[in-house]
């Protein structure tokens, strides 16, 4: 029984010793983008990660609102009108008994607040943990964005690989179906072989047909990770460097550095800072007006004249009808949230460290297993190959040795890219998938940068970038 393959030039590598085939081909000469030049991609384009850092400097500003509370507010105000008197003023004489003025004139208001029960402090340094708490997000966000940029490089390269693996499958299927048709014309093997040789080559275009869809998608979600078109894809490579060197390492590494953990211990910082400005409303305050006036015709036509005040305010609050105190009550408790949070938080994360370190170590067992595999269904692909020559197979066997080879090779794919987006997942986990740490070639987005230029700024409506 003849069963064999089509010659190797017309097939496309089934020997997966690794990624370097998992290559997209360009349409034109092109360098290859690389993993590294994808999450440098996704740093700089991804819209949810801008979106995070527009977020921030948004929250940055509401320092440079608290602040304002230390600042002078100054109006300035003119009126003008037409005013008609009729009657007689003892002493003096009106012309025709009546008098026509244009009242008028400006002044100049200027309000500075002395004390306010420390209010202004503790608003300064709620806004300031709010800026702390909402970096720390920012950092996760872009951790989760890098993650899922490597997740999907990786998914692109798998699915490539699998699409190419089907459509080389159906190839040699159609040449088994030819060589069963060719043996039963002459009355070698019954209808039933060719059958089934015509039911797997069915089922083999059914698979092309899923993989072409997946692989679709995944270059969808790869333009919208990453922001272009997968074109030549470099293979990837694990993190490993990144990677502690054991699990007790990596949960003491997470539990002090994971953005997530810090994120919460600010805001216990912003609960805390709510509970004492509440209270400042139980304090007196204490202000300060002055005023500067021009006036003309205020009484009789062509008189003027200027007053100036200064004046101070001590204002002392006796009783709110309970809203304070319910306020205070309300934010203690909001206190004890916060705190209780972190504790969830912590242990969110050594689970979530657990979970990956346990997923990585899978990976690489289940790389080592699938190659493994694959050699042993070759080896028995090729023994059924010889023994279906001499009769002592069917060509269901064959079919089936083929379908356990190719199975066990996009198994091995699969494994290969479990190995490589795994060790990925353990450095985000333990919150070190970032730019800086990794140090991938990317000019670095400073947080800080932004805060520095408007944190002090008294007056302007522009932004830093020239908005």
């Amino acid at each position: 029984m003849d069963v064999r393959q089509p010659k190797p030039a017309k097939r496309l590598g089934l020997r997966l010793g690794g990624f370097a085939v998992l290559a997209l081909a360009a349409a034109s000469p092109a360098v290859a983008e690389t993993l590294d030049s994808a999450l440098a991609r996704a740093y700089g384009a991804n819209p949810a990660l801008n979106a995070a850092r527009a977020g921030l400097r948004a929250t940055d500003e509401n320092v440079a609102q608290a602040k304002s509370g230390y600042r002078p507010t100054v109006s300035l105000d003119a009126d003008i009108g037409l005013s008609k008197f009729e009657g007689r003023i003892s002493g003096i004489e009106l012309p025709n008994g009546r008098a026509v003025t244009k009242p008028g004139g400006a002044g100049l208001t200027v309000n500075q607040t002395l004390f306010n029960g420390f209010q202004t402090d503790n608003q300064t340094r709620r806004a300031e943990s709010d800026v702390l708490g909402t970096r720390e997000s920012l950092r996760a966000t872009e951790m989760t964005t890098l993650f899922n940029a490597a997740q999907i490089y990786m998914s692109v390269l798998s699915d490539t690989a699998t699409l190419e693996l089907r459509r080389n499958n159906v190839e040699v299927l159609e040449e088994q179906l030819r060589q069963t048709r060719d043996r039963f014309n002459v009355g070698e093997v019954t209808r039933t072989d060719v059958a089934q040789a015509e039911a797997r080559l069915a089922g083999a275009r059914s698979d092309v047909s899923g993989a072409e869809a997946n692989l679709r998608a995944s270059i969808g979600t790869y333009r919208r990770i990453i922001g272009v078109e997968p074109r030549q894809l470099a293979p990837g490579r694990p993190l490993d460097r990144y990677v502690p060197p054991n699990l007790d390492n990596a949960i003491s590494i997470g539990l002090k550095e994971h953005p997530q953990i810090l994120s919460s211990l600010h805001a216990v910082d912003v609960a805390e800072a709510q509970v004492k400005i509440f209270e400042g409303q139980l304090y007196p305050t204490a202000a300060l007006q002055g005023n500067v006036q021009q006036r003309y015709d205020a009484q009789f036509p062509g008189d003027n004249g200027v007053t100036a005040s200064i004046v101070g305010r001590l204002s002392i609050p006796l009783y709110e009808g309970g809203q304070t105190y319910s306020q205070i009550r309300q934010a203690k408790e909001l206190v004890g949230q916060a705190r209780i949070n972190v504790e969830d938080i912590r242990d969110q994360v050594r689970s979530a460290i657990v979970t990956a370190w346990g997923r990585l170590e899978a990976a690489k067992a289940q790389v080592i297993a699938s190659q493994a595999q694959v050699q042993a269904n070759e080896v028995a692909l090729n023994g059924v190959r010889e023994e279906a020559r001499v009769g002592q197979r069917t060509t269901l066997d064959v079919l089936n040795a083929q379908q356990e080879l190719l199975n066990s090779r996009v198994n091995l794919i699969l494994a290969q890219r479990d190995r490589v987006v795994n060790s990925y997942g353990v450095v985000q986990s333990v919150g070190r998938l970032t730019v800086r740490f990794t140090s991938i070639a990317v000019a670095t987005y400073s947080p800080k940068e932004h805060f520095d230029q408007i944190k002090d700024l008294w007056y302007g409506v522009r932004t830093p970038d020239g908005r």
